[in-house]
């Protein structure tokens, strides 16, 4: 039915349409990702001024007509997140993570939790720019694992449930593998095995940090249980 709906919001994205108005694709904790029109948001003397650019947190009346696009009507800041903007290491890992969110969760997929997890990381950058490291992106794409019923298996083998000898980890198995399963699976140091579980059970405040190697077979894990489990490929982080 048409008419108008409030709900807190993070602008993802944001793309040109026309010579003034602006299509923004929105994460919504109820609604999950949804696109909206914001008309005449590029004029000088628009009455949004600056607030729906990617990263705002906002508070938004929006406007359902018969199509599926909706209309802002009203936005209100919750955060602007101001410091972010001045790092240039942050906004690249805030632009990654609304990425993965979109890429992850789709329309009309609500998930509170996913919701107030790109929040809690976006706050951090703009809080602790210096936070914006591979270990942190890594640890925000695991718990995205998590939310999504992805998360790898790490107690024990995978394949047959072994708990000691985890020597790799496979993407197709969904986790760590044993000596007598590992065929298909790369390497899995140690390392890369601890920050993957420390990673998944501490908040995001308090990431782990590993060395080069770890963070490297981590980074592969993470993608190939994406592309083997949930038919997705993210953005690459990099090497921060």
């Amino acid at each position: 039915m048409p008419g108008s709906l409030k709900t807190e919001a993070v602008v993802l994205r944001g793309i040109k349409y026309g010579e003034a108005d602006r299509i923004l694709h929105l994460y919504t904790p109820d609604r999950g990702r949804v696109s909206a029109i914001a008309k005449g948001v590029r004029r000088a003397k628009s009455r949004f001024g600056g607030r729906l650019e990617p990263f705002f947190r906002l508070n938004l009346v929006l406007y359902q007509g018969k199509s599926d696009l909706l209309t802002v009507t009203s936005a209100e800041t919750i955060a602007g997140h101001p410091r972010l903007r001045e790092h240039g290491a942050a906004i690249d890992s805030a632009a990654r993570a609304c990425d993965a969110v979109s890429r992850l969760f789709g329309d009309g997929e609500p998930h509170p939790g996913v919701y107030h997890l790109l929040c809690n990381e976006i706050a951090l950058l703009d809080r602790e720019p210096e936070k914006a490291t591979r270990a942190n992106a890594l640890a925000f794409r695991l718990k995205l694992l998590l939310a999504a019923g992805f998360a790898p298996h790490l107690a024990s083998c995978a394949t047959c449930g072994e708990p000691e000898h985890l020597v790799g980890f496979s993407g197709a198995a969904g986790g760590v593998v044993c000596g007598a399963c590992e065929a298909g699976s790369f390497t899995l140091s140690q390392d890369g095995h601890d920050f993957l579980v420390a990673a998944l059970g501490r908040p995001l405040t308090e990431a782990p940090d590993a060395g080069p190697t770890a963070l490297q077979q981590a980074d592969r894990a993470i993608s190939e249980t994406l592309e083997h489990h949930a038919h997705v490929r993210l953005r690459g982080i990099g090497s921060r």
